[in-house]
């Protein structure tokens, strides 16, 4: 394997832990709302795609949601304070930025969500220079909209490119962008199986990371 020229990091579930506390809202939100979901299934079926992808889903069953994707994110200062960064994540970028390769950071959440998360963990300014958001593309993960988008930005072609990714939508939104794709279990929740049938390359402990990808 070759050293990238460019890793692309998720934000909820590899930067920043914030899967529980934002699927237990979302649950409870679409339940009171008429869709009755549990966390579970939240994780299984939503995790990792744009919120107005899932009120999509979910209205073309019939059920009208209202202002789901306002309202889930007039919440989220309230739900995602005192989030915690993933363990060790931290130490891996700080490899990465010492052996000088760009990195940046694609997430399905809107751009302001990623500076409250990221600035709450002391992250953003590792990011601020190359932020990118499934509104800036037409179409979201699973889609390789945004990681295409990402690595454009960025001056650098797709099979340069690493993601790192925590769902099924974002690793297959990686792989059918051109880009290796590792696949980050540490959540009991994640799909372990669904990302290695999608193309991903698991582990999970960021303290592996500088083991499986050649970066010095």
């Amino acid at each position: 394997m070759t050293t990238p020229k460019l890793v692309i990091f998720d934000c909820d579930g590899i930067l920043v832990d914030t899967e529980r506390p934002a699927n237990e809202f979302m649950a409870s939100v679409l339940t009171q709302r008429g869709f009755p979901v549990t966390y579970e299934e939240c994780r299984r079926r939503f995790v990792g795609r744009s919120l107005v992808s899932v009120q999509q889903e979910i209205e073309a069953t019939g059920i009208t949601i209202g202002n789901f994707v306002d309202d889930i994110y007039a919440e989220l200062p309230r739900i995602l304070d005192g989030v915690q960064a993933i363990p060790h994540v931290e130490t891996f970028i700080q490899t990465v930025k010492a052996a000088g390769i760009p990195f940046c950071v694609a997430s399905s959440g809107k751009p302001e969500k990623m500076k409250m998360t990221l600035g709450g963990t002391g992250l953003l300014p590792y990011f601020e220079h190359a932020m990118f958001s499934a509104t800036m593309v037409e179409r979201g993960k699973p889609f390789p909209d945004l990681f295409l988008h990402a690595a454009r930005q960025m001056g650098l072609s797709p099979a340069d490119c690493i993601v790192i990714e925590d769902t099924v939508a974002g690793v297959t939104a990686g792989v059918s962008a051109g880009m290796r794709v590792f696949a980050y279990h540490g959540d009991p929740h994640s799909d372990r199986d669904g990302m290695a049938a999608s193309g991903g390359i698991l582990f999970d402990d960021m303290r592996a990371l500088s083991g499986l990808i050649p970066i010095a």
